[in-house]
């Protein structure tokens, strides 16, 4: 009995194994960066307005369109392109890395100039991922290729040198947690993290001494919570009241009472406005107000004025939140237990390196053309466009290990000293907590790292406890899609208040 047991089980973990491997997150995550990401931060900036233009034009447009990844290619000294594998980029000490096309079209007064494919810049690929020469190889014919047909992948090659990108761990977006101060002027304090698209923007929620509750957002200090529902729309008491959902707190009450005299939307954010210090006419101050809440509170909600509503909602569930923490009545939040954090896999950094580093091509791009422009000419766009500028950086960025937002060490060299301490490379985790602080609960074992993150694997000194590993067989799920729940969810009964 006990034989056929272990029989199973064999066969099951070497179907396992077959079927994935240790880095499936990793691969996943840049596939989708590729197939997915990509065309979306180009549609984010698809569409450029240059200042200046010659005089005779009324207007010009330039649209960025649909962005695709070739397959590793080099160019050798003669000019021609010839595919390379990784093998050959290990030996002469290149980069594994694949050109990438975008459809560029110019457009004058609306009428189309010209239109053309171009290549924007390369991007490294990772080994056996979709777009790598390894994809979906057998054993067999990895060996032919010089290949170690044990070797999962989940890495890049640099220059020659094989480059891995650390996994980043960091607090979750969009989510309300809730802290408690031992000292300052608020006891209990609230911080959320909006993030939409390229936009990142930390709020903060706070009760002073005057018993009103503040929120802070970017340049925007310290307004009334209550101001803020207002200015977005939602302007009855009674419905705010309801909507929060305490209907026997006195301290929603109190801060209702404070602001009874506001009663139009156009006095609340007339009282933003005065906050923030925009003093033009009564309707441009209005309009700037309005802007201001639309692009930067809570984009991760919407950034169009028809989601002003279910950002006022938002805030009062925010209020209520608040204020059963304060109570006592619910805990406060534990940032060390995991399902407030998100892994930072490969895609995603690649995500971020590509964004900063694509307006940096289109600032340029515009800049040499207003330039030519500015000396009578009218250029052609695919003149302009410097596709080394993008290559360039993303390939400094993976050499040398610093990325966007200052962070280095994001990129590191492999080490095989054998099989195991490959692995280890390929599931770092490394926490964004300096090093030098003391970070006692930060630093200690959590009972949610169980079964994630590997107990014993931490180097000792400053790095003890935020340089982390994943568990070998710990697989890291990519983001849902929020429509499709939403619309998954309704099909159940689920109903929009």
């Amino acid at each position: 009995m006990r034989q056929e047991k272990n029989n199973y089980s064999r066969i099951l973990m070497r179907k396992y194994f077959d079927e994935n491997t240790l880095i499936n997150a990793d691969i996943e995550s840049f596939n989708n960066f590729i197939e997915n990401e990509l065309q979306n931060i180009i549609d984010i900036n698809s569409v450029l307005e240059p200042t200046i233009i010659p005089e005779n034009v009324e207007e010009f447009k330039i649209k960025l369109g649909k962005i695709s990844v070739g397959k590793p290619q080099i160019t050798e000294a003669d000019g021609s392109q010839i595919n390379i594998t990784p093998k050959e980029a290990r030996l002469r000490g290149l980069s594994y890395a694949a050109p990438m096309f975008i459809e560029v079209s110019s457009f004058i007064n609306g009428v189309e100039r010209e239109s053309f494919r171009t290549q924007l810049g390369k991007i490294p690929i990772m080994l056996h991922s979709k777009y790598c020469y390894l994809h979906g190889l057998s054993k067999k014919e990895l060996i032919e290729k010089g290949e170690d047909p044990d070797d999962p992948g989940g890495y890049f090659i640099i220059n020659g040198t094989e480059k891995v990108l650390v996994k980043i761990e960091d607090l979750v977006a969009n989510r309300l947690l809730i802290k408690r101060n031992k000292v300052g002027t608020s006891e209990y304090e609230g911080t959320l993290f909006s993030e939409r698209e390229s936009y990142k923007i930390p709020h903060k929620f706070e009760k002073l001494k005057d018993s009103v509750f503040y929120l802070t957002f970017t340049r925007v200090k310290r307004i009334p919570v209550i101001i803020l529902i207002k200015a977005l729309g939602l302007l009855n008491d009674e419905s705010i009241m309801r909507i929060v959902g305490l209907p026997d707190n006195s301290e929603v009450f109190l801060n209702l009472y404070k602001f009874v005299d506001i009663k139009t939307q156009e006095e609340a954010l007339n009282f933003i406005a005065k906050k923030v210090g925009i003093t033009q006419a009564k309707d441009v101050r209005i309009e700037r107000t309005q802007e201001i809440l639309d692009k930067y509170l809570l984009p991760h909600v919407g950034g169009d004025k028809e989601h002003r509503m279910e950002k006022a909602y938002n805030l009062c569930k925010y209020l209520k939140k608040f204020i059963m923490t304060e109570e006592g009545k619910w805990p406060v939040d534990d940032k060390d237990h995991y399902k407030n954090k998100r892994l930072k896999l490969s895609g995603d950094l690649l995500a971020d390196l590509f964004s900063v580093n694509l307006k940096v091509l289109i600032g340029d791009l515009l800049y040499n053309f207003q330039r030519m422009v500015k000396r009578g000419k009218f250029p052609s766009i695919k003149v302009i466009i410097r596709d080394k500028l993008l290559t360039k950086r993303i390939f400094s960025s993976m050499a040398t290990g610093t990325w966007v937002g200052g962070r280095t060490g994001v990129s590191q060299r492999i080490e095989r000293l054998n099989f195991l301490h490959l692995l280890s490379y390929l599931q770092r985790v490394v926490s964004p907590l300096s090093t030098v602080g003391e970070n006692f609960e930060a630093r200690m074992l959590h009972a949610t790292h169980m079964g994630r993150l590997c107990p014993t694997e931490t180097p000792e000194g400053t790095n003890i406890g935020l340089r982390k590993n994943m568990a070998l067989l710990a697989s890291v799920s990519l983001n849902t899609d929020e429509k499709e729940l939403l619309t998954k969810l309704k099909k159940f009964g689920l109903k929009q208040i």
